[in-house]
């Protein structure tokens, strides 16, 4: 019987078996096909396993054998790489188990070793572990070129020897891609190209197209006849392959790297072309065949969706990106008392942060800053609604927390509005919540007044190098139906300070739980405030070393000046008529020393004489006049009284009523301010540029 079951085993079982003794010489032999199916027994016997089979790590295998002859230990199921030795031919994975051969008395006798072909059981599991590699990897940003990275990061050396991805130029900026068939004149971007380390071979192809370069694909080529038709190509490259004489940079760099089998696939989404993945095989890997082209296609299947992901990603980010920048103001007006300087920080997921400076009445400028949550282009444009809302409501010269109390209103009905949207959009389960600082500077009364919603406090570094953070109370984010009133600090600033607003992004968090930002980096370099703002702003950026975590970051740096004192005069009026023609005198002169010129200055008499007029007949004492000389001239009167000035249309047969509809048309620019001492009625008047004689007028 244990012949019988020797001799099947040897005859009739599909595993191939080798019989070595102590010095591991084959001493019988069944074949395993396909590697020993023709080379006769008389060749094996008395050989070693080396001498017979050129294995990919002989030292391994070998290694293994000893051990099991040694320990008795069976060793199950290794797989060992081979071919036949110095023939031609691919090379085969064999699983091998290794058991020893002992006699009755315990003689060892050598070893029994079963090979089985598992070449095919291996490749499939290769193609299986590369698919799930690619699906892993692939997609993990949404950035076009990135995800052209992942893809032959994740296919070479497993399947691919070196893998390059071309890119439709136009996707990656974010554009439509072309329909098929693509046209040899449509230029594509080299996005990614990796090679197996350590063969320089291998590297030529990468090395003659450089990563980045944008051109069109030769023609004909297995390349673009791949996208023209969108099929992919399984292409054996050899020295006689006809169409590389149409590209010879090209077919010099493959001949270096000794790649002999190539597949091309298109990358294409419902019948868009995307670009190209080219994979690529060298040396002695066996070359691909269609169950390897079965693979690729599903490879630019997905890299297709994941990049597709990227550019729609890519285009909206544009867009909201552009909406952004249209929304900040080109240049910070820095005003006479004033001077100003940004940083802004993008992150790649871009933002809805902003901020803004503009001129007041009486030679006050305001400082915003805000955000508001989300990352796409819905908070960017929201943040410009916002930011039109708070340039209406500074018109009006109300104080800061009444203006981010209405501001909180319209941010509640956006966000009414928003909660309203079908439930299908996407924007509906977005909730709508924002933050904003809003400080109105003075340069008259050396103060600043500062209101916040939601929004870290700014940072204060005075002339002396020291720095504070004003004990400034925080009302609720802009979008609560609910919670505390907002409030105002006033702080003093001297000459010289500067003022510095930001958004919760742009710092990292202190760690306190609250999501307070970390100030302890702007604060220090801030300790040096008679550095020019620019500098700063870099600065801060250089120390931080790092982009924002989840926003757009931005730093606003206001340097504070002392308004000139010689260009602002004030009067206190009796409150009786006859102070209209004190008025107008004190206006007159005042003008003349500014060298204003005449047609100017008698306009400026008879706004003087309007606004006094009004003041006597409706205000209530006491009362007093500033002429304000800066980029405009500015006439304001005050007087204790709260009633509102309203502008009329008189009748032609009415003898007054026409104050205020004579200030306005003589002005750019007319209100009124409301504290806590009564009102202001301002008037801003343009002047004419300076002219400069020409040379022949002059003495």
């Amino acid at each position: 019987m244990s012949a019988a079951v020797l001799e099947a085993l040897f005859h009739q079982s599909p595993t191939g078996l080798l019989v070595l003794d102590t010095d591991l010489r084959i001493l019988r032999v069944k074949a395993a096909p396909p590697l020993l199916d023709e080379v006769p027994c008389e060749q094996i016997t008395g050989r070693h396993c080396n001498d017979v089979y050129d294995l990919s790590a002989p030292g391994a295998f070998e290694a293994m054998l000893h051990s099991v002859l040694e320990s008795g230990t069976p060793a199950r199921e290794q797989l060992v790489r081979a071919r036949r030795k110095a023939a031609p031919g691919p090379e085969y994975l064999f699983s091998v188990s290794a058991s020893r051969l002992e006699d009755r008395q315990g003689t060892i006798l050598g070893v029994l070793a079963e090979v089985i072909d598992v070449t095919e059981r291996e490749k499939t599991r290769a193609r299986v572990r590369v698919f799930g590699s690619v699906r892993e990897l692939v997609g993990r940003t949404l950035d076009v070129v990135a995800n052209c990275e992942e893809l032959v990061q994740a296919v070479v050396p497993d399947f691919a020897d070196f893998a390059v991805v071309e890119v439709v130029d136009a996707v990656v900026r974010g554009e439509d891609p072309p329909l098929s068939p693509l046209g040899p004149e449509v230029p594509l971007r080299r996005a990614a190209a990796f090679s197996r380390s350590g063969g320089e071979g291998e590297e030529e192809e990468v090395r003659a197209l450089p990563v980045g370069d944008v051109r069109a694909l030769p023609f004909p080529t297995p390349y673009a006849q791949a996208l023209a038709d969108l099929k992919p190509r399984l292409v054996a490259l050899g020295p006689d392959t006809p169409w590389l004489a149409g590209v010879p940079s090209r077919a010099e760099a493959l001949r270096a790297s000794g790649a002999h089998s190539l597949i091309t696939t298109p990358l294409t989404l419902r019948g868009t072309v995307l670009g190209l993945m080219s994979l690529y095989r060298t040396g002695q890997d066996d070359p691909y065949d269609q169950d390897d082209v079965a693979l690729s296609i599903e490879l630019a299947a997905h890299t297709a969706l994941c990049i597709d992901n990227a550019r729609r990603y890519t285009r909206e980010h544009t867009i909201a990106s552009t909406v952004q920048r249209h929304l900040l103001p080109a240049s910070p007006a820095s005003q006479t008392s004033i001077e100003t300087a940004h940083l802004h920080v993008p992150s790649e997921m871009g933002g809805g942060a902003g901020f803004d400076t503009f001129a007041l009445s009486g030679a006050r400028t305001a400082l915003v800053v805000g955000e508001v949550a989300g990352h796409d282009i819905h908070a960017a444009t929201t943040m410009g609604q916002l930011r039109t809302v708070i340039h209406s409501l500074a018109a009006l010269d109300i104080e800061p927390d009444e203006l981010l109390a209405r501001l909180n209103d319209t941010t509640v009905s956006l966000a009414q509005e928003r909660a309203a949207l079908p439930t299908g959009d996407p924007l509906h389960r977005q909730p709508l919540t924002a933050s904003s600082v809003y400080a109105i500077y003075d340069p008259l009364n050396h103060t600043c007044t500062i209101a916040r919603a939601g929004h870290p406090p700014p940072v204060i570094a005075h002339p002396d190098g020291t720095t504070e953070i004003p004990d400034a109370p925080s009302g609720p984010p802009l979008g609560s139906a609910e919670g505390p009133p907002f409030a105002t600090t006033t702080v003093t600033v001297a000459d010289g300070s500067i003022l510095a607003f930001y958004t919760a992004s742009l710092l990292p968090d202190s760690g306190s739980g609250a999501g307070t930002p970390d100030t302890r980096t702007l604060q220090q370099v801030l300790t040096h405030p008679d550095r020019p703002l620019q500098d700063l702003c870099d600065d801060v950026l250089y120390r931080l070393r790092s982009g924002p975590g989840h926003g757009d970051g931005f730093l606003l740096l206001a340097r504070t000046h002392t308004f000139p004192v010689d260009q602002v005069a004030t009067w206190h009026l009796e409150h009786e008529p006859r102070a209209v023609a004190t008025a107008r005198t004190h206006t007159q002169h005042q003008l003349r020393d500014w060298g204003v010129d005449e047609e100017s200055a008698y306009t400026a008499e008879v706004i003087v004489s309007e606004l006094v007029t009004n003041a006597v007949r409706y205000g209530a004492p006491p009362l007093q006049l500033r002429l304000i000389k800066d980029r405009t001239l500015t006439c304001e009167v005050n007087d204790s009284g709260y009633s509102a000035p309203r502008l009329r249309h008189a009748k032609t047969v009415d003898e007054g009523g026409r104050g205020l509809f004579i200030v306005a048309q003589l002005t750019h620019n007319w209100g009124v301010r409301y504290s806590a001492d009564g009102k202001t009625v301002w008037a801003e008047q343009t002047l004419p540029p300076p002219t400069t004689a020409r040379p022949e007028e002059r003495p």
